[in-house]
């Protein structure tokens, strides 16, 4: 085991090399100057050179590259044109809020949309099943800032049930201690702010698990069909088991294979694809900073933010490959 989680590491330095230098070269070709954005069209050219020369832009961009990749060797991932603050300080709070955001959508994906699948395989060609994989197209088609919005209509302006934005009362704020907040909250033994944070993650929560719930659901049903089929199953319904007994004792663990590759990938796919949702509820997490970043030409917040998203992901995907033999003994990592 240790071996091959070895090889998977080693076999990440390449993967992280390549996508550095496509990034760099994709961010490089993007129109726009970011001394230009820093200090306005109205400035002259003599303050736009300057401060090219001090940012470095103005050299080739094979040196920019490889003073990049200096830096990233040294665990320094730069420091933002913008704010002037080194990455590694600012890009935390972000991660936190990505991730605590990301977590509860999976959750509620993986809850919802596994049972939906369970339940749709049990009772093949019923009502249910008709009904659960017609919802869950219209999940997979949904556009995300529509359902984001009329969460807000509804919930947030209509009824008042749940904030519209943010993470936290603003009048109340969390300390900070991990910049999760649910954990920050109870930590403090503040159980009054941990519910105002969890009302404050419902609705993007499940607008950013709309889409992975779908998808979850007709891939556990697909696999479940297949189980459901097999002779160790028809066996257990001779021996008499009860049908809750054999579908998730027997029937869902052969199944997980196929659903946890699917829920490692929209998980990496989360951490660094909730711009709209993010934007929308005014969320604070890793996605809008890139986004800023892009829209303000911060070449060093780009590439490290998009750096650690891809690390994330790759890690997430070992991780699911770590855990088919904990959930199936026949593979083995020896």
């Amino acid at each position: 085991m240790a071996a091959y989680i070895m090889r998977r590491l080693v076999q990440l330095i390449p993967v992280l090399i390549g996508m550095t230098l496509i990034v760099f070269c994709i961010i490089h070709a993007i129109p726009g100057d970011p001394a230009e954005t820093i200090l306005g069209e109205k400035a002259s050219p003599e303050a736009k050179a300057a401060l090219r020369v001090e940012l470095g832009l103005d050299d080739p961009l094979y040196v920019q590259y490889f003073e990049y990749g200096k830096k990233l060797l040294s665990g320094d991932l730069g420091t933002s044109i913008r704010t002037k603050v080194p990455i590694a300080q600012e890009i935390g709070p972000y991660l936190a809020a990505t991730a605590e955001l990301t977590i509860v959508s999976m959750l509620i994906a993986v809850i919802v949309g596994v049972n939906a699948g369970i339940f749709s395989a049990w009772k093949q060609n019923s009502w249910f099943d008709y009904g659960s994989m017609l919802i869950a197209l219209v999940g997979v088609s949904m556009p995300i800032f529509w359902l984001g919005l009329m969460e807000q209509w509804i919930f947030a302006l209509k009824l008042q049930w749940l904030p519209s934005i943010g993470r936290m009362d603003v009048r109340d704020p969390v300390e900070s201690i991990t910049n999760i907040y649910t954990i920050d909250a109870i930590l403090g033994g503040r159980w009054d702010q941990l519910w105002t944070v969890v009302k404050h993650l419902i609705l993007p929560g499940i607008a950013l698990g709309t889409i992975p719930m779908a998808i979850i659901a007709r891939i556990t049903r697909a696999s479940m069909l297949e189980v459901l089929r097999s002779d160790f199953i028809r066996t257990a319904k001779a021996k008499g088991l009860s049908q809750f007994f054999i579908i998730y004792k027997h029937a869902l663990r052969n199944a997980l294979i196929p659903v946890m590759t699917i829920i490692g990938l929209q998980t990496g796919l989360l951490l660094g694809g909730a711009v709209l949702t993010e934007t929308i509820f005014a969320w604070p997490g890793v996605g809008r900073y890139i986004f800023d970043a892009i829209s303000s030409r911060d070449y060093p917040v780009i590439q490290s933010g998009i750096l650690i998203i891809a690390l994330l992901f790759v890690l997430i995907n070992l991780l699911v490959d770590l855990l088919y033999a904990a959930v199936d003994p026949r593979i083995s990592y020896k």
